[in-house]
């Protein structure tokens, strides 16, 4: 199936209705509700974390090189079409996802978030006007990530069995909206963590407890 992908975004009817979607909080990473802002902390640069926490940055920064490339996947989609490069493309984005951010992110969860949840809890240092640690926050986007992951795999899988090109055109633009809020999100993600979350967790989280879990 020829997909002509420059006027894709100028005839779906439904781009509209997903944008509307993106509109929304579960749909608007860039664009955060008060609760998710950041509190402002004094800087700590990489060298002051401890290893198990630099560590997680290290693999923050590969994980950004996978979404750059990414990024030019879809770019490359939207000028040239499917082809051999773009559908390569995808498949190694998402099975990077699957084989490398989703075990980061286990990784986060049963190790410094599990400890740092506890002391925040305890101490009741929540975000803004909810009852959720900066941990809990963490850790809805992880499952957020997960679904938007699911979504976007699907519709894509969906675009190259579908004959008829109208809807195939459809389920495509719905695909790379929801690719792009999966990548935002991803970004500010990564970016809150290396500037927030980390930090706190270098403060709160003893030596002893962090070489633990580098066993």
């Amino acid at each position: 199936m020829n997909l002509d992908l420059k006027n894709l975004n100028k005839q779906d009817p439904l781009k509209r209705m997903v944008e509307r979607q993106n509109e929304t909080e579960e749909f608007s990473p860039m664009d955060p509700p008060d609760a998710f802002k950041p509190p402002t902390l004094d800087e700590m640069k990489y060298e002051e974390m401890h290893p198990v926490i630099q560590s997680l940055m290290d693999e923050h920064k590969v994980c950004n090189e996978a979404i750059s490339d990414f990024e030019n996947i879809l770019n490359a989609l939207h000028s040239d079409g499917f082809s051999k490069n773009t559908l390569e493309g995808i498949n190694n984005f998402f099975s990077f996802f699957d084989e490398s951010i989703i075990e980061h992110n286990r990784k986060e969860d049963n190790t410094i978030f599990a400890e740092l949840n506890i002391i925040l809890h305890s101490k009741e240092e929540f975000s803004t006007g909810t009852e959720k640690t900066v941990v809990d926050l963490m850790e809805d986007d992880h499952t957020k990530m997960l679904q938007l992951a699911a979504i976007s795999f699907n519709l894509f899988g969906l675009v190259t069995r579908i004959p008829d090109e109208g809807s195939g055109m459809v389920i495509l633009d719905l695909a790379v909206e929801q690719t792009k809020a999966l990548i935002e999100m991803l970004k500010l993600h990564i970016f809150r963590e290396d500037n927030v979350v980390f930090p706190i967790a270098n403060n709160y989280l003893s030596n002893e407890v962090m070489d633990v879990m580098k066993d």
